[in-house]
């Protein structure tokens, strides 16, 4: 048999063909084949499906949709357990499933951190169960209710369809409310719907603001936020603010009335006065918010020694300060001079750089939360900004919570530098997976902030001891109500077992103890979401440092956390510890 030779003139091109062949089996191995890519696309397309569900959190988190491949849908609200909880534990199976099926060593240790956190998060929701009855959505200060005006005028103008559905998603709030109905008619049902005295400061703050219907912030800010938008024409300015006004007479209040209405029908069917554990598997419901709003999976027992443990050796610590520095109590009462808040913002930034990784050209503003929302609000939050923008970030301040100059600049490094303002930009600037922004951590969150709070003091040019006095103090007081916060949800006390606890501490006026236990009655888990979370962090520091020895930089530290980003503690410590057991 004859062979037949390949002429030379087919010869370089063949090899060409061969060559590019094989760079592009390269690239698609790589690229679309490899654990990594297979990995990416289910986060990314799991991203698009969850965030496309509610418009109002689809806009916040991102300002141009259409970036991310994901194209406009109807304009909703979503709702409030509107899906089968079966036919939702079954979804969660199949998300463990999946994730499961991914091989860890061969992930990118981003993909890595981002399995473990989706597999813990799943596992966890998966284990609520019926228990989901015990969720509530409403409350004076923290629930739905009270959150949305304040979202809803913060709603950003990017194009003019930005406004178009805002409109719209004001016409949605009657029926997101009715769902919040049906769910709260189901836990009457079913002997877990709130006592009257929560019922009736839920009222309370929905009528407070109603009251202010008729010269509503929020027609003013529209029209602030019209005026300010390029382009608009007189006539398309005039149109949409007659409609904002209609649909706000005809469609937002009247929501907030039928809620009222239909919550007040519900006075007298809840039966409990007390914590979670009167209500059947409460105390199983309570361990899944330690795990759940605060990334901490041990035991609330071990929490509970935790926190004595941690009260004990900072009382210590204050007796020891006070016996060594004579007049310390004096300077400490010594409050620092009036400052702009946004001035403060600033100021903190800088300063903070000696103990955190610098953070370029962030911008800011810092606004203050409307009278009507006064009394209701917390006294300081943050409002995290679209993360293909990085912007705005509002900061809001409630004036009526405020008492000192020192007691508004702890704030201000709590909610700004070095907390939720550089802790947020710090992270969606290493340009993580879009699925990282999806879920939120509280304990990570919340605690890195108030771990930020104990550098306030000596950013705040105060005398070292008192700075550490100003510490202490916070750090006891928070204790204090995160041993309340365990003691009344999962021991059972009653007000009058908080009395006696907080009578040991000085804290005798009945009005201040019954608001305490109120407000802790309404936000189960809520102070070990900042408190515990906090102690995770000053754990971790504690151990990084014995892990580095002499090589232990406190600003690599910093680095290192904020690059992970917020997870639950487990994962955290797998990837920041050699020995995280």
């Amino acid at each position: 048999m004859s062979s037949r030779k390949i002429p030379k003139k087919l010869l370089a091109p063949l090899l060409l063909l061969v060559l590019f062949l094989g760079i592009g089996a390269g690239w698609i191995s790589q690229n679309v084949l490899s654990e990594d890519a297979r990995f990416q696309r289910y986060t990314r397309q799991f991203f698009s499906q969850e965030i496309s569900g509610n418009t109002l959190n689809l806009h916040y988190t991102l300002a141009h949709p259409e970036d991310y491949g994901i194209a406009p849908a109807s304009v909703t609200l979503g709702g409030v357990y509107e899906k089968d909880p079966a036919a939702s534990r079954q979804t969660l199976a199949q998300y463990i499933r999946k994730l499961s099926a991914f091989s860890p060593e061969k992930l990118s240790r981003e993909h890595q951190i981002t399995r473990d956190m989706l597999l813990l998060y799943f596992k966890t929701e998966h284990s609520l169960g019926e228990n989901y009855l015990l969720e509530e959505v409403l409350s004076p200060s923290l629930g739905i209710q009270a959150q949305l005006p304040v979202l809803l005028a913060e709603y950003t103008f990017y194009d003019e369809q930005d406004i178009l559905d805002y409109l719209q998603l004001l016409t949605c709030v009657d029926d997101y409310f009715q769902s919040v109905l049906t769910f709260e008619k189901k836990k009457s049902d079913a002997g877990y719907f709130m006592s009257d005295a929560t019922l009736d400061r839920v009222v309370e703050q929905c009528e407070t603001f109603l009251a202010a219907r008729e010269d509503s912030y929020l027609e003013a800010i529209f029209e602030e936020k019209l005026t300010d938008f390029p382009g608009l024409s007189k006539e398309n300015r005039a149109k949409y603010q007659q409609a904002h006004q209609r649909i706000l007479k005809e469609h937002f209040f009247p929501a907030y009335d039928a809620l009222l209405q239909g919550l007040k029908a519900l006075r007298g069917t809840g039966k409990n006065e007390n914590g979670l554990c009167y209500f059947d598997h409460g105390r199983e419901f309570y361990q899944y918010l330690l795990h759940s709003q605060c990334g901490v999976y041990t035991t609330v027992e071990k929490v509970w020694k935790q926190l004595y443990t941690q009260l004990i050796q900072d009382s210590a610590a204050i007796t020891q300060l006070l016996s060594q520095s004579s007049g310390l109590l004096d300077t400490y009462a010594e409050d620092i001079p009036a400052f702009s808040p946004a001035d403060a913002v600033k100021d903190l930034s800088t300063r903070c750089q000696q103990d955190f990784p610098a953070l370029q050209s962030a911008s800011y503003q810092v606004k203050y939360v409307h009278e009507s929302l006064e009394k209701f609000s917390s006294p300081a939050f943050y409002l995290t900004p679209p993360i293909d923008t990085n912007s705005p970030n509002t900061i809001y301040i409630n004036k009526s919570s405020q008492t000192t100059n020192l007691d508004l600049f702890t704030t201000l490094a709590h909610e700004g530098f070095p907390g939720h303002l550089y802790q947020t930009l710090s992270f969606s600037r290493q340009n993580p997976e879009s699925i990282r922004h999806l879920l939120s951590f509280g304990g990570y969150i919340e605690g890195w902030a108030t771990y930020a709070e104990s550098y306030a003091g000596q950013y705040a040019g105060i005398d070292e001891d008192a700075a550490t006095l100003l510490w202490l103090n916070r750090s006891i007081n928070l204790c204090i109500y995160s041993l309340l916060d365990v003691g009344i949800h999962y021991y059972g006390w009653t007000q009058t077992d908080a009395a006696g606890f907080l009578n040991a501490f000085g804290i005798r006026d009945v009005a201040v103890i019954e608001e305490i236990f109120q407000y802790i009655l309404e936000t189960p888990g809520n102070y070990l979401k900042y408190y515990v979370g906090c102690l995770n962090f000053l754990d971790l520091k504690e151990r990084y440092q014995k892990q580095t020895g002499d090589d232990f930089d406190l600003v690599d530290f910093h680095q290192k956390v904020l690059a992970i980003g917020p997870v639950q503690f487990p994962v955290l410590k797998k990837y920041l510890l050699k020995n995280p057991s």
